[in-house]
């Protein structure tokens, strides 16, 4: 919206006091066009140059793109040819994990027989004269029998 001020000064007189003279408005936004043309002309020059880079950048981008995509598609390919031998591998290592722990196991359980068949060779005496002594006491009789 104009203001009051900058309406009435275009009406103002256009030549010196004296007889009448017919003036014209003057024309503000003709000469703000005028005096901005050029600067605007260089940043149209500088608009056109920013658009052709940013095309430039946009193709560049998109075969960036590609070539990611590409570089991905050979990754994913590799690995899932891989994918069998990484899992053999790792089969492999459990495996001979489960041996080895497998293998303790067993000596361990070695190790307890073993420690049960001492014992049982150091108790055996003493159970079997025990188990005799009990049967000839039962093959007597029971005590207070004839």
């Amino acid at each position: 919206m104009v203001s009051l001020r900058d309406f009435l000064a275009r009406f103002r007189p256009t030549g010196a006091p004296g007889a009448a003279v017919t003036g014209v408005p003057a024309d503000r936004g003709a000469e703000r066009a005028a005096e901005l043309e050029p600067s605007l002309a260089l940043l149209t020059d500088v608009q056109e140059r920013a658009d052709r880079l940013r095309a430039v950048a946009d193709g560049e981008a998109e075969a960036l793109r590609e070539s990611a995509a590409r570089q991905a598609a050979e990754i994913v390919a590799t690995a899932r040819a891989r994918a069998p031998q990484v899992r053999q591998e790792a089969a492999t290592a459990v495996h001979r994990v489960a041996l080895r722990e497998a293998e303790d196991l067993r000596a361990a359980g070695q190790r307890a027989a073993s420690l049960v068949r001492e014992r049982a060779q150091e108790r055996m005496p003493a159970l079997v004269e025990r188990a005799v002594a009990d049967a000839l006491r039962a093959a007597d009789g029971p005590p207070g029998a004839p």
